[in-house]
């Protein structure tokens, strides 16, 4: 079991509320990127062709899983908060490239910076914030604080969807990229007042006995020798990857349906506004076991597959509905995570997770081009149900043993 100093009476509510405001404002800041919504509409006007942004895609989702579990190991031997105000920076300088030197060679280094922030970040957050809720006696709260969090970054991307282009018209990509730019450093300010009371004589302890290697190590040998650590590791990656790489094909989806490309954004609002949705519920769904869980992952992907292949605007609720019960089963896949790690590996164990949500992320894409290649987009999103309903079934197979685990 991690040893964290134990919390004092009448400070824990102090305490969860410096943590929880501090984390929503990072949160919310390190998605309030006006470049996210209108990137690629710069990579195509620098002359840049469909195979050569697919493979800036690639890059970046390569970059994260090279370095998601070398930076989660970081993170249990080194300060945390360190790793989370020094990954904004390198976004900013990523997002700086981009606007000074627009080019291809540009757009290959941001993503490569934009893919160690990301690292560094993944793993660590969820790592911190954990570990400070345990050490105030309220690790309990994880997925309400977490889900909330997850909102906070939602509201940020519409936040951004919504500003970019007003911002866009007034300064073209210069303005937009500046004003990601702050939004980073703002990012990486905050981050900075983030608790952290680890035992620093531990971690200096491990890191003089077995170092990077001896941590990874102590990680990858829990996972091995507790079933439930292994099986929550599995599930992450099969509750996030698929939804979180069918987000990127959504503007094509919704243009689909026939509608103007001007209301393209404001239907995304939508999705984005019921993910949102789906991460404040993170509390209430709490309470679900093994088989709720596996009802909400099978009825958010009938509905994924009803509102796709409608290709109306109003089945288009269906799709909301699915994305917000994927963001809630995000939530409460990486809490039951959390909960099951007894070690001083929570960083590691959770980048493991990370890397196998990437890699999977990037099958997906590929299954994806070649599927939406001979079909319509509707019919892609929803053949990829699938996925969902045999992890659901697995859920609900595997419930007898896990009784008890819930």
């Amino acid at each position: 079991m991690t040893h964290l100093p134990a919390h004092v009476p009448g400070t824990t509510s102090t305490g969860i509320r410096r943590l929880t405001a501090t984390l929503y404002g990072y949160a919310f800041l390190g998605d309030l990127l006006l470049l996210y919504p209108v990137y690629a509409l710069l990579f195509a006007d620098t002359g840049l062709s469909v195979g050569q942004i697919s493979s800036l895609f690639a890059l970046w989702s390569l970059t994260g899983v090279l370095l998601e579990i070398p930076s989660g190991v970081w993170a249990d031997t080194v300060s945390r908060r360190l790793l989370l105000w020094t990954g904004p920076l390198l976004g900013a300088a990523g997002f700086g490239l981009w606007v000074l030197f627009p080019s291809y060679g540009a757009f290959a280094a941001g993503f490569v910076l934009w893919g160690v922030s990301g690292a560094l970040g993944s793993g660590a957050l969820e790592a911190l914030v954990y570990e400070e809720l345990d050490r105030l006696g309220a690790a309990d709260r994880y997925a309400r604080v977490m889900g909330r969090s997850r909102a906070a970054a939602l509201l940020g991307v519409m936040a951004a969807m919504a500003l970019a282009g007003p911002v866009l018209a007034l300064g073209g990509y210069e303005a937009v990229g500046l004003a990601s730019v702050v939004a980073c450093l703002l990012t990486s300010a905050v981050a900075t007042r983030l608790p952290e009371h680890r035992n620093r004589e531990g971690t200096a302890d491990r890191a003089a006995g077995g170092g990077w290697a001896g941590t990874l190590r102590a990680g990858l040998a829990e996972a091995r020798g507790n079933p439930s650590v292994r099986g929550a590791l599995l599930l992450v990656p099969a509750v996030t990857a698929v939804w979180g790489a069918l987000d990127e094909y959504t503007p094509l989806l919704v243009r689909d349906t026939g509608v103007a490309d001007s209301t393209v954004p404001w239907l995304l609002l939508l999705v984005w506004g019921a993910a949102t949705a789906g991460g404040l519920l993170a509390g209430a769904g709490e309470r679900l076991g093994s088989t709720g869980l596996a009802g909400l992952l099978a009825g958010s992907a009938l509905a994924l597959a009803a509102g796709a292949a409608a290709g109306t605007p109003l089945a288009l609720v269906l799709v909301a509905l699915a994305f917000g019960g994927f963001q809630l089963a995000h939530v409460l896949a990486d809490a039951r995570l959390q909960q099951r790690i007894e070690g001083e590996g929570r960083a590691t164990l959770t980048s493991v997770a990370g890397v196998g949500t990437e890699a999977a992320t990037v099958g997906v894409y590929g299954a994806y081009a070649v599927t939406a290649s001979a079909t319509s987009h509707g019919s892609a999103f929803a053949l990829f149900m699938l996925p969902y309903l045999v992890t659901a079934l697995l859920l609900v197979a595997r419930r007898p043993a896990a009784t008890g685990a819930q």
